[in-house]
């Protein structure tokens, strides 16, 4: 999954729908070999919406749910917020969920900061420079926790004595971190130091700017990787699509496109409506054409067992 020179295609359903449609939609993907992947979202209520009382699942209860009732989907939220809370909870969820999905646990994370989720949810609001730097702490936390019998740590902003993270996640040495986030001075640097993917945050329609902006942050990020003599092509590079099947799929097509010959090969499609069928559009629409054009085959028997 994380191998940064072949396309993952995956798929991401918003918690706005019920239980039943979620489920439905992700093991319809299950049947499809071109989905690898599959994502929920780590927001307590509606984003981006007029009525922030609508309907919103939460993410990690969900995620558990769907792990248990799939075999290959690898599966995640994109992303899990730090600001949310703590990271050695972070890491007890995220093991429990590595085990409960067999090992398919792709582990988002981001530094958060909705400040209508911590009005509401009574957590703190950190100044953005914070949220990023207890990021990182909260990056090396989770990886001791998730190696190490004992963690003891002593942090600028996390503390933890005799700290215990048992069992381990299936995959070792830990399952692959997925960081999101586009701050140039402080998040990208977060993201060389830690990260198996790099995530570019998805927004509607990518509005005009937004390839030239992901090769700017691509290139930003490979001098970072570079300043800490990492090879910046061990880290992949994850776009998120919010796509609406009632809209021209070619024009879907040509974008996906163009984040790939920029550098993307970690693909997700976020659609706006779960209608019966839609990991199969997706699938036949989207995926499989733009596999085609690439010169990508479809991930055979060997992928399709992890």
């Amino acid at each position: 999954m994380t191998d940064s020179n072949k396309l993952h295609f995956g798929i991401k359903t918003t918690q706005y729908f019920s239980y039943e449609d979620i489920l439905r939609v992700w093991q319809e993907a299950e049947t499809l070999p071109s989905i690898e992947h599959a994502w929920l979202f780590d927001h307590p209520m509606p984003i981006g919406r007029a009525d922030p009382g609508g309907p919103c699942l939460d993410g990690w209860t969900l995620l558990a749910a769907l792990a248990a009732q799939t075999k290959r989907l690898r599966l995640g939220l994109m992303v899990a917020s730090n600001a949310n809370q703590t990271p050695a909870i972070l890491a007890k969820r995220a093991a429990t969920l590595d085990i409960i999905s067999h090992g398919r646990l792709e582990f988002g994370l981001g530094a958060g900061g909705v400040e209508r989720e911590h009005t509401a949810y009574g957590t703190d609001f950190f100044p953005a420079g914070e949220r990023v730097r207890r990021l990182g702490e909260a990056c090396e936390i989770i990886r001791r926790m998730w190696t190490e019998p004992i963690v003891n740590f002593e942090g600028r902003y996390y503390h933890l004595s005799q700290t215990y993270c048992e069992p381990k996640p299936l995959q070792k040495p830990t399952p692959p971190f997925i960081i999101g986030g586009n701050g140039e001075q402080l998040t990208l640097r977060v993201v060389a130091q830690y990260a198996d993917v790099w995530n570019f945050p998805g927004l509607p329609g990518l509005p005009h700017g937004a390839l030239e902006e992901f090769q700017h942050k691509n290139q930003v990020l490979d001098g970072y990787c570079a300043e800490i003599e990492r090879d910046p092509a061990s880290l992949a590079r994850s776009v998120q699509f919010i796509i609406d099947p009632r809209e021209n799929p070619a024009t879907t097509r040509q974008t996906v496109q163009d984040f790939i010959a920029a550098g993307a090969t970690h693909l997700v499609l976020a659609s706006r409506r779960l209608d019966e069928g839609i990991a199969h559009w997706i699938s036949e629409e989207i995926i499989e054409p733009v596999r085609a054009a690439a010169g990508d085959s479809v991930p055979g028997g060997e992928q399709q067992e992890r």
